[in-house]
């Protein structure tokens, strides 16, 4: 019965090839459509600038040969004064060793960061005393996330998707600009101090 009904239809082959054919053609087109995020993400993070709080371009090959601690933060977070407190703590201890620490405002989650750059800024001054940078309020998610953050989540993915999955996540870049840990909103900075300490060659 089976050696009946190959000679009366088409053989195995004769299927799977014109099926090949449709399924390249159909990858081919979407591949068209859809345009690849690689495609648009930066050789390194050097190449990559940004804006300070008050509107100006900053070259992130500016921080060439230092470690970086990248997080998106807010204001008004449950998180907020543990994280802005151990991140000082973080600086004032390392900051002469070669860290530095770069903080992104970003209203995305639970509209926990709704004011203005300078509302930010004196917030972050005032009532958090950091003295490392905090830069242009920015996406971490979606269609309009910055470059920055679509790189550090193309080097580093995160559990259950890239995506940025609340305020307070943490990348830490090492001095050749290797994307080499990336840590959840609910690790404290302290936490992360011995992974630092590594990257810059110290100890406690």
């Amino acid at each position: 019965m089976i050696a009946a009904a190959t000679r009366g239809g088409l053989s195995g082959p004769r299927i799977l090839l014109p099926l090949a054919v449709v399924a390249l053609a159909i990858a081919l087109v979407s591949r068209s459509l859809v345009p690849d995020m690689a495609d648009d993400l930066p050789a390194s993070i050097y190449d990559i600038t940004v804006k300070d709080i008050r509107g100006n371009d900053v070259k992130l090959s500016d921080y060439s040969g230092k470690v970086l601690l990248i997080v998106n933060v807010a204001s008004q977070c449950g998180l907020t004064n543990s994280n802005y407190k151990e991140l000082n703590v973080l600086y004032d201890k390392y900051r002469q060793k070669g860290l530095e620490i770069l903080a992104f405002p970003c209203n995305q989650f639970a509209g926990q960061e709704p004011g203005s750059n300078e509302d930010i800024q004196q917030t972050v001054c005032t009532r958090f005393k950091a003295e490392f940078p905090v830069f242009d309020k920015i996406n971490v998610n979606g269609k309009d996330a910055a470059p920055l953050f679509k790189y550090l989540k193309s080097q580093k993915g995160g559990f259950l998707g890239d995506g940025i999955k609340w305020n307070f996540t943490k990348f830490l870049v090492n001095k050749d600009g290797k994307v080499v840990g990336r840590y959840a909103p609910t690790t404290s900075p302290l936490k992360i101090e011995n992974d630092i300490q590594k990257l810059l060659g110290t100890s406690l």
